[in-house]
């Protein structure tokens, strides 16, 4: 079976699965199937493999805190009124760059998704940014681990 066909099998099947776990048994966690379709989606950007892994799951984390601290940041800049998020934002952003110099967080895009991902828990559901921070790391690590069962599942039909 080529390789295409064996990852249209495994990611379908497997999407259905975390489909049904997050809309169904994960759901009063607020863990969130949108963000875990990002970080599988990020594992392959990522080459997949044990290193994609990683990469996604410690870029995506740490874009998660850095974006619930700008969230947080807005608050202690409301001296400047209309400009406090988007300059809270910016340095969200220049935080993220600069920590690229680590090899660990080098991966700017998945730092970046991460980031959005944290931000559009609290925008959509309104959660204070601090109780957003667990499930979306949560659903960050279980859509990297989907990503990693669905690039072996398929490997194992190729054979």
């Amino acid at each position: 079976m080529s390789l295409l066909i064996a990852l249209t099998i495994s990611i379908g099947l497997l999407a259905v699965a975390a489909t049904w776990l997050f809309l169904g048994p994960l759901a009063a966690m607020n863990l969130q199937i949108w963000q875990a379709f990002i970080a599988w989606a990020c594992f392959f950007n990522n080459g997949g493999k044990s290193a994609g892994l990683k990469t996604t799951v410690l870029c995506m984390s740490f874009g998660a805190v850095v974006g619930m601290a700008s969230v947080l940041l807005i608050g202690q800049l409301g001296g400047l009124g209309a400009l406090a998020a988007p300059v809270a934002v910016g340095i969200g952003a220049a935080v993220i760059v600069l920590a690229a110099h680590l090899p660990l967080l080098s991966a700017i895009p998945a730092s970046v998704y991460g980031f959005a991902s944290v931000a559009g828990l609290i925008l959509l559901k309104g959660l204070p940014a601090t109780e957003a921070i667990v499930p979306t790391i949560l659903s960050i690590v279980l859509g990297a681990l989907f990503g990693w069962a669905s690039e072996q599942v398929a490997g194992k039909l190729t054979k």
